[in-house]
């Protein structure tokens, strides 16, 4: 019995065990469950608030794009406590700042985006934008030769050196600040006449092929060509001031000599400068020589209107009313009155290094002579009034410390009301033109410029239409 009695508690200690022994394997597992569901739910959390962080950045980037830089330093200032130190938030909250008017508080967070990468170079050129703002100029000057040191884009690059321009001007008490240039470029062009390649036509009105004029048959020539200009600008005060400028271009064939064209352009108006525009009106003239005969004259008024909106974004608006007047009285008929107006976006890329533009433009072509000829028997061009619209694209980016690779495309269609007194139809042009290259800057007034470009103009009349393919090499002098 007293065997037996030990055995009994001797299993009852080890159930005891076991039981206890399973208590605790069970109170582990729904640790580790309890754990494990703990942490899922932190991760959630985080995984939310990250998402929501994420969304009102994007949210932010977009009001400061979109010209609403003061509601974007509203949504972030709240949370420059606990994410000052990040470099896109930094970023972010130093361009709103700058942008709605507040530049002591962007220099202190471009200051902290810098700390973090001392290379960013958006960041560096808007800090030194925010010194400008607040007047001291020793550090807005060293901010940005620091960011010219960066080899920023080629629009970038012209942008910093009007500030640098200005910082000197305002230092030594200039009001009048003169700049220029100088080129020279050799090239081969396959159509220096603009003319289709067929010598013969066929004239609707008198059911027959005609022969052309042999100036009025496509040929190719290799050229040289030579350009240079300049423009100054006096301030009245810190706001308005006016410009006047003037360029002329020659181009001379090696054998079509009768193709020559000597261009004289000047432009002459008021201006008025803000922080985030600039806007210009004025007077252009305007002399055109083909031939080395007097071709004809252009006058009227032209003003432009750039508004920036945060330094990634850019508008640009004109629109000009200009007359054009032909000297020989064979070509009178053709004179007009030209009314444009025009829209275009420049979009710097994140990387500072490559910017995209893009543009639209329309415009109407009055026939205005009173010269009445068997082609045209109510007086004016024998084609008529011309309506015009159209648009071009454009970007560059740098592949090198010292080049920028450039590229452009544009169409233009053209329309007149008239019937072709000749080919029996109203006239409809659809001109397009593509040009590449790549600019080199070995110094900081000389640049080295190749470049390609192609043009075609499409017509329902076949003596209009043509194809023109241009290969040049340019070298650039400029003067500050």
């Amino acid at each position: 019995m007293k065997i037996i009695l030990m055995k009994l508690k001797n299993h009852a200690k080890v159930t005891a065990w076991i039981f206890v022994g399973s208590l605790t394997a069970i109170s582990g597992v729904y640790a580790q469950e309890t754990e494990q569901k703990t942490r899922l739910l932190t991760k959630s959390v985080a995984q939310n608030q990250a998402d929501s962080y994420e969304k009102l950045l994007r949210e932010a980037d977009v009001l400061i794009k979109s010209g609403k830089p003061a509601d974007a330093y509203t949504l972030l200032e709240p949370l420059e406590f606990d994410h000052a130190g990040e470099e896109r938030f930094d970023y972010l909250i130093g361009i709103a700042a700058l942008d709605s008017g507040k530049p002591d508080k962007a220099t202190l967070a471009f200051e902290r985006a810098l700390a973090v990468d001392p290379d960013f170079a958006a960041a560096r050129l808007d800090m030194a934008r925010a010194y400008y703002q607040l007047g001291d100029l020793q550090r807005a000057r060293t901010e940005f030769a620091a960011a010219l040191e960066q080899h920023p884009s080629e629009a970038a690059r012209l942008n910093i050196q009007k500030y640098l321009d200005a910082i000197d001007a305002r230092k030594d008490g200039k009001r009048t600040r003169v700049s220029g240039y100088a080129e020279g470029s050799v090239g081969k062009d396959s159509n220096v006449n603009n003319s289709d390649s067929q010598p013969q036509i066929f004239v609707d009105r008198f059911a027959t092929m005609a022969t052309l004029d042999s100036a009025n048959v496509k040929v190719g020539d290799n050229y040289y060509a030579v350009a240079a200009g300049g423009e100054i600008n006096h301030s009245l005060n810190a706001d308005w001031g006016l410009y006047a400028g003037v360029d002329l271009r020659k181009r001379s064939n090696n054998s079509h000599k009768q193709f020559d064209s000597l261009g004289r352009d000047v432009r002459a108006g008021i201006m008025f400068e803000a922080k985030t525009d600039r806007l210009r009106a004025g007077v252009i003239s305007g002399q055109y020589d083909l031939g080395g005969l007097h071709n004809s004259d252009a006058s009227g008024l032209k003003g432009d209107w750039r508004h920036v909106f945060s330094p990634s974004n850019q508008l640009n608006v004109f629109a000009q009313s200009v007359q054009y007047r032909f000297v020989d009285k064979v070509m009178q008929p053709n004179d007009f009155d030209q009314q444009a107006v025009g829209l275009g976006w420049l979009h710097v890329m994140a990387d500072g290094n490559s910017t995209l533009s893009g543009s639209v433009h329309s415009g109407n072509e009055k026939d205005v002579s009173p010269i009445v000829t068997v082609a045209s028997p109510t007086g004016g061009r024998n084609d008529g009034a011309k309506h015009f619209w159209g648009l071009r694209v454009g970007g560059q980016t740098i592949i090198h410390e010292r080049a920028t690779l450039f590229a452009g495309a544009g169409i233009q269609v053209g329309d007149y009301n008239k019937t072709n007194y000749y080919f029996l139809r109203q006239r409809h042009d659809r001109l397009h033109d593509l040009a590449m290259g790549v600019s080199w800057q070995w110094d900081k007034v000389w640049t080295l410029r190749p470049q390609f470009s192609y043009t075609r103009n499409d017509s329902n009349i076949a003596i209009y239409g043509y194809d023109r393919k241009d290969v040049s090499l340019t070298i650039r002098r400029d003067f500050r």
